[in-house]
């Protein structure tokens, strides 16, 4: 039988990136989003609300997927709210499709935050893992909505009979308007600002980060994963770590992305503000770039989620995450961090998002 793919959230950066690779591979692809009209050519758009069954019955009736993608989330003011939301994201399209009984694999893609702590404790004093982080590392003891989506997947996987994969990835590089954890696109914006302005590309982040070791996801090499993960028997009822498979510290990679954009640049010096904060007035001046020249997207907050850089760059220690599990299995994609960055940059040129 053919392998039919649902994608949830087809219009971020895992879920675009993932339906491209899936229609390479001519599988046949649906994509769900609540309101977006997403343009890829062989892409099946489906319209609903996540949070109303009724609407998911209604637009999947046609719909017997084979392989169910989840890359979809929803941000509350609470982690309390983000897991009554984001379970139910979960819970509600899988007990709306079970009746099917067509589904064969689910896959959910959560992030690092299951090792260093939801939003309101994010990579504070008792939730500093060893790194590399490794899957066998045990959950910590807070509410966190990516456990209770995986909660909610194993509790569909035992009652519905499909196998299930988690992929854990790390900051995620790629092509996306409208997401809230876009680092890529966040520094090209910034850095168009100080082009425009004259102002220095200024590290907002910590000494550690700086200095220390890290890593990325690239969403295309994730897109790989999620097919590998889908479709071999090995790799089922597992969670994986997803990485490009090399390490950079950003001192080094700061400099590059400064030269890449022309601008100066100033690394590491203590008392910085932070990117929320430098970037927090910059919506007029985005008007007037975006006016000037001629870009498809004025407002800024659609573009660049400075909070969510803020997290990743400010974190007091290194992190990066050990691949080893899936390497094992038979995985070995492999992205180099340096083109993932310079290919999304030129991608939004070509889109008229940033500045030629």
């Amino acid at each position: 039988m053919k392998n039919t793919a649902l994608i949830v959230g087809a219009s971020g950066i895992s879920g675009n990136n993932l339906a491209q690779e899936l229609l390479n591979q001519n599988w046949t692809t649906y994509g769900i989003t609540r309101n977006s009209e997403v343009n890829l050519k062989g892409l099946k758009n489906i319209k609903a609300d996540l949070l109303d069954p009724k609407s998911l019955e209604t637009a999947l009736t046609d719909v017997e997927p084979t392989h169910v993608f989840f890359t979809a989330w929803m941000r509350k003011d609470t982690e309390a709210e983000n897991i009554k939301v984001n379970a139910a994201l979960v819970r509600n399209l899988l007990e709306v499709l079970a009746p099917k009984k067509s589904v064969k694999h689910v896959a959910l893609v959560t992030g690092l935050k299951h090792y260093l702590g939801p939003f309101e404790a994010y990579a504070k004093d008792g939730f500093l893992p060893k790194t590399p982080v490794r899957t066998e590392h045990p959950r910590l003891a807070v509410d966190n909505f990516y456990y209770a989506q995986e909660d909610e997947l194993f509790a569909a996987a035992k009652r519905d009979g499909f196998t299930w994969s988690v992929h854990r990835a790390h900051t995620m590089i790629g092509l996306a308007v409208g997401n809230h954890m876009n680092m890529g696109t966040t520094l090209a914006v910034y850095a168009s600002i100080c082009k425009e302005t004259g102002k220095p590309f200024t590290w907002p982040g910590s000494e550690a980060q700086w200095k220390g070791i890290s890593d990325v996801t690239d969403a295309r090499l994730l897109a790989k994963q999620f097919v590998w993960a889908a479709t071999t028997p090995e790799a089922a009822n597992q969670a994986f770590n997803t990485a490009n498979g090399d390490v950079f510290r950003w001192e080094w990679l700061w400099k590059k992305i400064a030269a890449y954009f022309k601008v100066d640049y100033i690394g590491y010096t203590p008392g910085t503000p932070n990117l929320e904060t430098v970037m927090q007035d910059d919506g007029d001046l985005w008007k007037q770039i975006a006016k000037k020249y001629n870009l498809v997207e004025t407002d800024l907050d659609r573009l660049a989620s400075p909070w969510h850089t803020d997290l990743d760059l400010g974190r007091p220690i290194e992190v990066m995450t050990d691949m080893s599990k899936s390497r094992k299995l038979g995985f070995t994609a492999y992205q180099d961090t340096q083109d993932s960055f310079f290919d999304l940059f030129e991608t939004l040129k070509k889109e008229y998002i940033i500045p030629a």
